[in-house]
C-alpha cells in the first residue's frame, strides 16, 4: 500500500481514469459492432463518421494506438464500401 501522499493521489487519479477510458473504449466497440451488423450501405455511410470520429478520439487520447486506430478505420471503411 502506498504511504506517500502523492503516491495516494496518484493511485486515486489512475483509478478514475481507467474508468473514463473504459467507459470510452466500450461506448467505441459497441459502435463498431452495430456498424458491422447494418446490412443497409445508406445507413452505413451515415453511421461511419461517427465511428470514425470515436475511433480518433481514443487515438488522440492514447487508449488506442494510432496505427491500431488507422488499421480499425480503414477495416470499417472497406466493410462499407463492400455492402
Amino acid at each position: 500500500m502506498a504511504h506517500h501522499k502523492s503516491a495516494k493521489k496518484r493511485i486515486r487519479q489512475a483509478a478514475k481514469r481507467r474508468l473514463h477510458n473504459r467507459y470510452y473504449a466500450k461506448t467505441t466497440r459497441n459502435a463498431i459492432k452495430k456498424l458491422r451488423e447494418l446490412t443497409d450501405k445508406k445507413e452505413a455511410e451515415a453511421l461511419l463518421p461517427e465511428v470514425i470520429g470515436l475511433i480518433d478520439k481514443l487515438a488522440k487520447r492514447n487508449i488506442l494506438h494510432k496505427k491500431n486506430a488507422s488499421n480499425k478505420k480503414s477495416k470499417l471503411q472497406l466493410f462499407v464500401n463492400s455492402l
